[in-house]
């Protein structure tokens, strides 16, 4: 089976594990060892921010990012519905309440024009996630920011080098969140990044990820253990130096396999726009429900038995996944865009370990059942 996504890792990771162990130094009681000093260090270079945080994972991220902002029980998050979940349940988690929105339907972000129709005197902050890679349209929504005093809190977990603008994601808003899960453009097998050039918010987060404590058994807020582990730093330290390459290889391989399926006319390609970088976690295609063509499901189906895998994310959208349905009673219906995106969707392998051979074979197979 060609796997949607898989990590790519080598001899350098496994040396750089091995010096880790060899030191004895496994983690640090202020989350600063050595190893995740260095990977601090080399993310904050290349997103361009003045502060890069590691923790141990992008989900621990969303959380100590809005734990910083000290929401009271009432107070409104914005996101989209089409996203992971974590983007939701951590609002949940320091006792705020998400609001969900519908999408741009070209790009699957959060749609400025919904943004604007839900703010209310209790939004303090808008989430938008860079899904699949593509960057969310910001300026809007930095404009509604300023206007309103609101805090950006960009969900960079699936768009490591992407950008908007020209400028990289993870370093326009107030703060940013970066997952390092297996599947992602790079990893460090579990862990996350918060990236900002607040220097307020940056000592909140430090003190957030370590038990609240300003200092030895000096706690004065309270926090988590949220640290990343030397190991994961280690690896994440190889992993950022190969993200480049990563990338460009990624690019290649959408290309081709863009060339190879564009004129089908039963599928519509990813749009990409013109201010933005994609950076192509998920190569991600709409096959539009259509009774006289073969369904998306069904198209899921002869690709895996063809040992093509294949993904839908998300189905179904937050807003109809039973906890936040029955939570906020939901019916459907409410956000058109992301429920036909959940049906329409449907990501294609183009990780770096996909070969020449595989992209033609993969191109090859999606004419065949899409024909």
């Amino acid at each position: 089976m060609i796997p949607v996504n898989r990590p790519l890792l080598g001899a350098e990771e496994k040396e750089a594990v091995l010096k880790v162990l060899d030191s004895g130094i496994l983690t640090n009681k202020e989350g600063k060892g050595p190893m995740v000093s260095e990977f601090e260090k080399k993310f904050a270079a290349y997103v361009k921010v003045k502060h890069a945080i590691a923790m141990n994972s992008g989900t621990a991220a969303l959380h100590a990012a809005l734990l910083a902002l000290d929401l009271k029980h009432d107070e409104e998050v914005i996101i989209p519905s089409f996203t992971f979940i974590a983007t939701a349940s951590m609002i949940l988690h320091v006792g705020a309440k998400p609001v969900f929105v519908d999408i741009d339907p070209d790009i699957y972000t959060i749609s400025p024009h919904e943004v604007k129709k839900v703010l209310t005197s209790k939004t303090k902050a808008i989430i938008p996630v860079h899904l699949y890679g593509h960057p969310a349209d910001l300026d809007p929504l930095k404009e509604f920011a300023a206007d309103q005093n609101l805090v950006i809190i960009e969900d960079a977990c699936q768009a490591h080098g992407a950008t908007y603008k020209r400028q990289q994601v993870g370093s326009i808003g107030d703060l940013a969140c970066f997952s390092f899960y297996p599947s992602k453009n790079m990893t460090t097998g579990e862990g996350g990044m918060l990236t900002t050039n607040d220097d307020e918010i940056a000592e909140k987060i430090r003190m957030i990820i370590n038990h609240g404590e300003k200092g030895a058994y000096q706690t004065v807020r309270l926090g988590h253990n949220f640290r990343m582990p030397e190991i994961s730093a280690a690896i994440g330290s190889v992993q950022i130096d190969k993200l480049p390459q990563f990338l460009a290889r990624r690019r290649k391989n959408v290309q081709q396999l863009s060339t190879l399926i564009g004129q089908n006319p039963y599928i519509q390609l990813p749009i990409v726009k013109d201010w933005a970088t994609h950076s192509w976690y998920l190569f991600t295609i709409r096959i539009p429900q259509n009774p006289g063509n073969l369904s998306r499901d069904a198209f899921i189906e002869k690709m895996r038995a063809a040992g093509i895998g294949t993904a839908v994310y998300y189905k179904p959208p937050l807003h109809l996944i039973p906890y936040f349905k029955k939570l906020f009673n939901f019916q459907g219906g409410e956000f058109p865009e992301t429920e036909k995106a959940t049906r329409e969707v449907v990501s294609l392998p183009v990780h770096p370990g996909v070969t020449d051979e595989e992209i033609t074979y993969i191109g090859k197979k999606v004419n065949e059942i899409l024909k």
